[in-house]
């Protein structure tokens, strides 16, 4: 029930009143509608508007979500990379071998043999769970594109001489300890 019926019972008003408001109401529609003029309702672009920052608010929270479920797969990856393919830093290991882990020089102990490999680059040192392990050089790789700041890049020396390098004859030996 509307409220032109409520008045009209109440008998405020009559029905040509009515009449008359309703064409009234109707001509002002019409007039917008060629003038191009919307009416505004504001309630309605309030809501609209809280409506919209809450989708966006809703939005964001479940991109965080996501994020942080993205980064814990990616970490529960590498653990299990490194965990299955971890080799050994041999049995009496008593050589040290130093890198730069960051901004820290860290230090581990192996046996020659496993230096010679960490010298030819087959194995790489990888900063997992508070310690280093070492992988192979494949394994690094798939770890270094999901995380590539705890893989430790030794880098290769090249053994080129100059044609006329006066100290050619004498070679650095690669297992110079100082």
């Amino acid at each position: 029930m509307g409220l032109a019926d409520q008045l009209l019972k109440a008998g405020l008003v009559d029905k040509s009143k009515v009449k008359v408001a309703n064409q009234n109401k109707s001509k002002q529609q019409k007039d917008n509608r060629r003038a191009g003029v919307e009416s505004v309702d504001e309630t309605k672009l309030a809501a609209q508007e809280l409506q919209r920052a809450n989708a966006e608010k809703a939005r964001l929270a479940n991109a965080e979500r996501d994020a942080a479920a993205q980064q814990k797969a990616i970490a529960a990856q590498i653990t299990q990379m490194v965990q299955q393919n971890k080799q050994s830093k041999g049995n009496h290991a008593d050589i040290a071998y130093n890198f730069t882990f960051g901004t820290k020089i860290e230090r581990i102990y192996v046996t020659p043999a496993v230096r010679e490999h960490l010298v030819a680059g087959r194995l790489v040192i990888v900063g997992e769970g508070g310690g280093y392990e070492l992988v192979p050089r494949v394994i690094a790789d798939k770890i270094a594109e999901r995380n590539p700041g705890i893989v430790v890049r030794v880098k290769q020396v090249t053994a080129e001489v100059e044609e006329d390098d006066p100290y050619a004859a004498f070679k650095i030996p690669d297992d110079l300890m100082w």
